[in-house]
């Protein structure tokens, strides 16, 4: 593919223009500078899938534990214990196996009739005609009250958790993220722990209250307070974030697609690839940087020890030496494994739930209502990059 412009090549995720469609930026990152540099924001950029995925799978020189998010690894920020994303082995190996046993696709799908009647509630007063927003009227609500489910937070309460976190991953337009408010010591379910040590229950939070761990340094002890809410707020961020972001993408998507759509609506079958298809075209978490522990040559370029390095998953996914056009919706698609997820030490832990929600979410919309009208003007695209997305997405139902 010819993808010669006359404009000089610039990728910059701050940018609104450029991250609100960083499709055609990616595409010429990968065809003239697949390991760029941003002089600016002194990061280097990853593009086609090879070497994201070489990359991402060698965490010795790509580490975590300065953060993964560009701004927070310029900031020098010290994570509390438990966060196991930020963390590399041993302390990462030992938190992730934790969560690893909790999370396990069989745990998951004991949520499915709780999910699926918390659907049911979000959608049963939509009817044709009327207006419904795929963030505020359902993927902002189903993944955090599952979170609730999940660690036994009030359903009262779970609003403002969702505002709280959503809160500490915000940008002002085309400016990086103040790291400084981005993560916080966890104390801000540091009540929900101290109430759940003295009324156990059967969710997680009790389970990682009275789960044993051999830790880094070989002593057998149960997990500390510190450890189970840098867990606990990774939790409530990470399964509020992603997820909701992604609904909204399903909506934009098929809506783009109506033929597809059509196809899914009438074919339930058709649901599991659908989403797989939407979360390669339209990744909610589009990158995912590292701290560089040593020289590394990649496509022939040196990154020096001390750099950051962006991993654009978002153009991995599109990589046309990975998937046969790349830029093309196909829900029909040969499979082939995507990096939405990411892969390695850090594949996402929580991709079997971000799966099922979406699923049943999916197929409560198609019991109801099969086609949309997108309302675009007011539709708001979310001003953070650490995730991408929509805050709102509405749509005129037909």
């Amino acid at each position: 593919m010819n993808t010669a412009s006359s404009e000089p090549l610039y990728y910059d995720p701050y940018k609104e223009e450029i991250w609100q469609d960083p499709y055609p930026v990616f595409r010429r990152l990968r065809n003239e500078a697949p390991v760029y540099y941003n002089e600016e924001y002194d990061f280097y950029a990853v593009s086609r899938y090879d070497d994201v995925v070489k990359g991402m799978r060698d965490a010795k020189t790509f580490s975590s534990a300065r953060g993964n998010v560009l701004e927070i690894i310029k900031s020098g920020f010290e994570f509390p214990r438990g966060i196991f994303i930020m963390e590399d082995p041993p302390s990462h190996t030992v938190h992730r196996n934790v969560l690893s046993m909790l999370f396990s696709p069989k745990n998951m799908s004991v949520l499915e009739p709780k999910i699926r009647e918390f659907c049911k509630f979000c959608l049963d007063p939509f009817k044709p005609g009327d207006r419904f927003d795929f963030v505020g009227d359902l993927g902002g609500q189903v993944p955090m009250r599952v979170i609730g489910m999940l660690l036994g937070i009030p359903d009262a309460d779970l609003q403002g958790v969702r505002e709280m976190t959503d809160a500490k991953i915000r940008s002002e337009a085309g400016k990086p993220m103040d790291a400084a408010t981005s993560f916080s010591d966890g104390e801000d379910f540091a009540e929900y722990i101290d109430w759940r040590m003295e009324h156990p229950s059967d969710d997680i939070m009790t389970q990682l209250l009275n789960t044993e761990i051999k830790d880094e340094t070989g002593i057998t002890r149960k997990l500390s307070r510190d450890e189970i809410l840098g867990m606990v707020t990774l939790m409530a961020a990470a399964g509020n974030e992603t997820t909701g972001r992604l609904l909204s993408w399903v909506g934009k998507t098929l809506a783009e697609h109506p033929d597809q759509r059509r196809d899914v609506a009438d074919n339930p079958e058709l649901i599991p690839d659908m989403i797989e298809e939407v979360l390669r075209f339209e990744p909610p978490g589009a990158h995912a940087a590292r701290y560089v522990t040593r020289d590394v040559e990649i496509e022939g370029i040196l990154i020096p020890e001390g750099s950051s390095v962006d991993f654009i998953l978002a153009s991995a996914n599109r990589d046309e030496t990975r998937f046969e056009d790349g830029d093309t919706f196909d829900i029909y698609r040969r499979k082939q494994t995507h990096v939405t997820f990411g892969t390695g030490i850090h594949t996402c832990i929580g991709m079997a739930l971000a799966r099922l929600e979406t699923r049943i979410a999916v197929e409560e919309i198609f019991k109801r209502f099969k086609e949309w009208d997108v309302d675009y003007p007011s539709a708001v695209f979310s001003s953070t990059t650490s995730v991408r997305g929509w805050d709102s997405f509405p749509v005129v139902i037909r």
